[in-house]
């Protein structure tokens, strides 16, 4: 697995796990340079909402047991030392997130097999040349089933609509699934997302009987020595000289996009200095793949004494994939959606100590035992139109899917 600039992050299979794999060998592309090829797993946490308790607590004291204390984010990272703990990936699902923010319980899973918390927390170790592949297994990816048909999935935009006529919400983002049945091992298919062009947070993480490969581009948060920084994607139209122009002059897209730099402002605030919090680039034009989109950076100054569990309490599930006002979008959401976003639009990334880097795992796959699932939706405001954003939909899962074929 290769780094997309200065994001990502992989694990490879614990011993025993579902999926092939060095065990002791890992490759983190987000860890210091020097550590690549040395880190192996010294601990790993997995947690279901079924098992109790407040996630984000669960996460940041799992990860203080193990040498690595996050209860402060704004001290300076300490010297990185080649030796001893490194730092850790964790990954949280968009239900933990709902949790977190209070929101309803989401529609049933179409991934049960993935935790909604996963931990692994990494050593040094010795340099060690990874053994070489054997014989590839033919892999075989099946046709995609969808979870709704487009005329579903229009109707629930036309429900958002109708919810923002009667003032319930300002802009609420509606997800769509689907699965498809494979053979044959699903590692080099989901690693291959990596590499797809925009994908910051490329990376596979795996446990026993599932697996995540991501290909996003959206920074959810990161915490460098106190300085907070998300960089919200709203608006996306094929990338051509045309439809960068329709982006940059789109009212529309401009206006769900204000929305939710309006609201990641708002979720900063509830952890940042106050007064600190600025907007820089905003509604600028990037580049994912066939697709231009509209970042904006969102920074602030972290509140004195700002640790792990409350920077995830203020900014999961992401604005971007939720909606405005946040709780009232969420409660919309498991109204109308007909299953749960599994591994999508959650968090993923790397922490340590003065150092937080957590991905939007949006343009995120997802392999069980037995099938590979897919998710990607859009932001629906009063000037969205049904057909136009199942057609967004799609546009955003084509590239996915055609990199787990193998095209």
């Amino acid at each position: 697995m290769r780094k997309i600039g200065p994001y990502g992050v992989e694990t490879l299979p614990q011993v025993g796990a579902a999926y092939s794999g060095p065990a002791a060998l890992v490759n983190v592309p987000a860890a210091p340079p020097a550590c690549r090829g040395t880190l192996t797993e010294r601990a790993r946490l997995q947690w279901r909402r079924g098992d109790g308790g407040d996630p984000a607590a669960i996460a940041e004291n799992f990860l203080a047991a193990h040498g690595l204390p996050l209860n402060d984010l704004t001290r300076p990272a300490a010297a990185h030392r080649d030796t001893g703990v490194c730092g850790a990936a964790l990954y949280l699902s968009a239900a933990a997130g709902a949790q977190l923010a209070g929101a309803p319980t989401p529609a049933p899973e179409p991934t049960p097999a993935l935790p909604d918390l996963a931990v692994v927390v990494y050593e040094h170790g010795t340099r060690t040349q990874a053994a070489p592949p054997g014989p590839p297994r033919t892999w075989w990816l099946g046709p995609w089933t969808e979870s709704w048909t487009p005329r579903q999935h229009a109707a629930a935009v036309e429900s958002v609509r109708t919810a923002i006529g009667r003032g319930d919400v300002y802009q609420t983002s509606i997800v769509g699934h689907a699965a498809a049945r494979y053979t044959g091992d699903p590692l080099p298919a989901l690693t291959r997302l990596g590499a797809l062009p925009g994908a910051r947070y490329g990376g596979v993480l795996t446990g026993d009987g599932w697996a995540i490969g991501c290909a996003s581009p959206e920074t959810l948060v990161e915490v460098t020595d106190g300085q907070l920084i998300t960089r919200p994607i709203k608006g996306t139209r094929p990338a051509t000289a045309a439809g960068r122009a329709e982006l940059l002059t789109s009212a529309k897209e401009r206006a769900e996009h204000i929305m939710i730099v309006d609201l990641e402002r708002n979720d900063l605030a509830r952890i940042a200095r106050t007064g600190s919090v600025r907007v820089d680039d905003l509604f600028t034009v990037r580049r994912w793949c066939d697709l231009w989109q509209a970042e904006s950076t969102v920074r602030a100054d972290a509140a004195d004494g700002l640790g792990l569990a409350d920077l995830l309490r203020a900014t999961c599930p992401g604005g971007s994939v939720t909606g405005a006002p946040k709780l009232a979008a969420l409660t919309q959401i498991s109204a109308l959606e007909p299953v749960g976003r599994g591994a999508s639009m959650g968090a993923l990334g790397w922490v340590a100590p003065g150092r937080v880097d957590l991905g939007l795992t949006i343009r995120t796959a997802a392999a069980d035992g037995e099938r590979l699932h897919t998710w990607a939706g859009g932001g629906i405001t009063w000037d969205s139109d049904a057909c136009a954003e199942v057609a967004e939909a799609a546009a955003k899962t084509t590239p996915i899917r055609a990199t787990l074929a193998g095209r």
